[in-house]
């Protein structure tokens, strides 16, 4: 796994470090058990703090995303990309009902409702689009 960080992309570096390593478990480049990059291996490659790296992790590893192992390093948990995708899924669902109630606010009918979901996922761009 290969993780890029710009200094001008307006997300903060230790944001852009967690969707990429969140990216790479939902999509089986990295699998339980997994070890990630040393914390000072990391922020070499990447010419960045040590700490941006740590706090990327740690938030990762409230999440059940990864591990961190005293002494060993930090791995991808078991079941990580089920939990991001339970997750996400709430996610959504939460997202849904307030578009739902909004829409019945404002009079759309179902059908429109559906043409307009069905026009916004087309054309919003996926994880790896950069």
């Amino acid at each position: 796994m290969k993780i890029t960080v710009s200094e001008t992309s307006g997300k903060p570096i230790y944001e852009q470090i967690k969707q990429q390593i969140r990216a790479a478990v939902l999509n089986g480049d990295l699998l339980p058990g997994d070890p990630l990059p040393s914390l000072r291996k990391l922020a070499g490659e990447l010419g960045i703090s040590i700490l941006t790296i740590t706090r990327a992790y740690n938030e990762l590893a409230e999440d059940g995303i990864l591990v961190n192992v005293q002494g060993k390093g930090t791995f991808v948990a078991d079941r990580s990309a089920d939990r991001m995708r339970e997750q996400l899924t709430a996610r959504v669902g939460a997202t849904l009902d307030a578009v739902c109630v909004a829409a019945k606010t404002a009079g759309i009918p179902l059908i429109d409702l559906l043409g307009m979901l069905e026009d916004r996922y087309n054309s919003t761009p996926g994880p790896d689009s950069k």
